[in-house]
């Protein structure tokens, strides 16, 4: 049985790249450029924990975890997870609704 997840193709970094750079008719070494600034500003604004948003796309935003209690079934024996910050993704309604279609 496949999964939804089966049915879509995997790009990785170098295919984005040649994508972005057939599209824009750019070398990809300048494209390769430009997606390491992106991914470093939104490493620092995310960290700083300020959420990016791109219009059409999404937005990333860091999102706060409380401390918890957590108990092992196996044992029972019962764990304080501290808090911590995670990253989340919120799809944009225009990316939304052309992915409906």
């Amino acid at each position: 049985m496949k999964t939804l997840n089966s049915q879509f193709k995997k790009v990785d970094n170098r295919k984005l790249i040649e994508k972005v750079a057939r599209k824009l008719g750019r070398d990809k070494s300048d494209v390769s450029k430009l997606l390491e600034a992106f991914t470093s500003i939104v490493t620092t604004r995310c960290s700083e924990l300020d959420s990016i948003a791109i219009p059409g796309f999404g937005t990333f935003e860091p999102r706060k975890r409380n401390e918890r209690i957590i108990t092992n079934p196996a044992n029972g024996k019962r764990t304080l997870v501290p808090p911590k910050v995670t990253m989340g993704f919120k799809v944009s309604n225009v990316l939304k609704n052309k992915l409906k279609k």
